[in-house]
This record gives structure tokens, C-alpha cells and sequence, in this order.
């Protein structure tokens, strides 16, 4: 069970839920392919990259694995990060923006990165989120029901 498990309230209905991309372990792959066509002239050194791929490889899956990703009526909740867990959690009120970022191969893999911005100024970065797009676009829906409309914005 995750940290998020543990303080959630049981009156929090989940809105919108998420994980990490299965595109961060593309890196580590990559870096083991690389390793392995060079072991005959490389050597020993190929071999260390290899070992370092593998190692990046199951740290990278259990984060993918133990992510979780969570809009709900009042917050937004995100526990990612393995061997260091970083839980975040921010009231939908703090938030000042929310936008998101998609290269073009995670415009092809649907992953991007999440970019919030709280009232205290502070930019939060959050790389390989799946469906970036739709959960942004459920936070600010989100907003937009939470705040008050004005009296002059209703019409008679």
C-alpha cells in the first residue's frame, strides 16, 4: 500500500488516476543494447554498462510499478520516485497552473511531463506521466468547478 493509500479519506472519490509511462524504461534498454554490441571490443567496460542498464532497468520498474497518480475532488496526489519516494500532494485551491509537455515520441506514446505551479511560486516537474493531457485537462475542470463564479459573470 502506498502513502497516498494511507491518508487518503475515505470521503475522497478518485476523479482521475494515473500511472508512470512504460517509456522510462526505454533508457535502460537502450543502454543494455548498446552494452551488449560492444562487448566484443569493449570488453570489461561493456560489461560495466550492461550491469549499470540492468541496474537502472529494475529501479526504473519498480518506480513504474509503485507510481500512483491521483486527481480527487479537493487534491491532486502524486507518489512516484523509487529508492527515494517524493509523495506530492496539493489542494486543487493552490494550484496557480497546470500545462503539460509531450515530445514527439510521447506525443506517439501518449506520456509527457505535468508542470505545476502553486501559489507560493513553486514549479513542480513530474517526467513520464501517462495521458498527460487528460489529466490536465481534468485538474483544470476540476478548478473551474471549485471556484466561485463572481456575481456579474451570471446572466439575468
Amino acid at each position: 500500500m502506498s502513502s497516498i493509500d494511507d491518508k487518503s479519506k475515505d470521503d475522497e472519490r478518485i476523479i482521475f488516476q494515473s500511472k508512470l509511462h512504460w517509456a522510462m524504461l526505454l533508457g535502460p534498454i537502450l543502454v543494455i543494447v548498446i552494452g551488449g554490441l560492444a562487448v566484443k571490443s569493449q570488453g570489461y567496460h561493456a560489461v560495466a554498462l550492461i550491469v549499470f542498464g540492468l541496474i537502472w532497468g529494475i529501479v526504473s520498474y519498480i518506480d513504474l510499478q509503485k507510481s500512483v497518480i491521483r486527481l480527487t475532488r479537493n487534491n491532486v496526489k502524486i507518489d512516484a520516485g523509487f529508492p527515494l519516494k517524493k509523495p506530492f500532494e496539493i489542494s486543487l485551491n493552490d494550484i496557480v497552473l497546470i500545462d503539460y509537455y509531450q515530445p514527439s515520441l510521447g506525443s506517439m506514446l501518449n506520456f509527457g511531463k505535468i508542470i505545476i505551479i502553486d501559489k507560493g511560486k513553486k514549479k513542480r516537474v513530474f517526467r513520464f506521466i501517462s495521458s498527460p493531457i487528460e489529466f490536465v485537462k481534468e485538474v483544470r475542470n476540476c478548478i473551474v468547478a471549485l471556484t466561485p463564479s463572481s456575481p456579474d459573470s451570471r446572466t439575468s
